[in-house]
């Protein structure tokens, strides 16, 4: 496993966590999603989190609040953003010199091929055998969707949360219906890639824990 997807690897996934939990602590302050350019506790929502919120300004049904957090969360919450963006940045362009064309772009695609990788993920133990960093082509694309399409769109519906951001580039939030419709799309693309990182995490459990861990850090699976 090359160097630089081992570190990108991992400061991706230490940005995941503060993202995640900060992510978290964000919605809490307001959990009630709308669409369209506006949206506030007057509006009807899209759908809301049956939580109780860090606000009592906003109607959840609760006669308490929570704990708000939502100072810090937010600062951090920007911070890891722009690292894990550099550090995506980074895997592409180290990832162009061979890796992505040798372990991620399909070498040829066909129903029977695409075929034959869901039988390997029903068949647990052909697909342990499978040294790691050697992906079938159901675990490419999915690997290639994630990296080309979700997280491109997590970084998009990000920066169209922000006025400053959009006055300058209005399209950007334009193309997604407005300022409440693109929160709302950051929210649903969060929820699917942490959907993806917990199949990811499973599968690497359930296909041998300790020699992917161990190539993932020492880049190969026996010390």
């Amino acid at each position: 496993m090359p160097a630089f997807v081992r570190v990108t690897h991992w400061l991706t996934t230490l940005c995941f966590f503060a993202l995640l939990v900060t992510g978290v602590e964000i919605v809490i302050s307001h959990p009630r999603f709308y669409w369209g350019e506006t949206g506030n506790v007057n509006t009807p929502a899209l759908f809301q989190i049956p939580i109780p919120a860090s606000r009592a300004s906003v109607p959840t049904g609760y006669d308490y609040v929570l704990p708000d957090q939502n100072g810090w969360s937010r600062a951090l919450h920007f911070q890891a953003a722009w690292a894990v963006l550099f550090t995506g940045l980074w895997y592409l362009i180290a990832g162009l010199r061979g890796h992505l064309r040798e372990h991620l772009f399909p070498r040829g695609f066909s129903i029977a091929s695409l075929q034959h990788s869901l039988a390997e993920h029903l068949r647990l133990p052909s697909l342990a055998a499978t040294p790691p960093g050697q992906y079938n082509l159901l675990q490419r694309l999915t690997y290639l969707f994630v990296i080309f399409g979700l997280f491109p769109f997590m970084i998009w519906t990000g920066i169209a949360m922000s006025p400053s951001f959009t006055a300058a580039f209005p399209f950007t939030v334009n193309l997604l219906g407005g300022h409440q419709s693109a929160r709302t799309l950051h929210f649903v693309s969060t929820l699917a890639l942490t959907v993806f990182v917990l199949i990811h995490i499973l599968m690497i459990v359930l296909t041998g824990f300790r020699p992917r861990l161990r190539a993932m850090i020492l880049g190969k699976a026996t010390a």
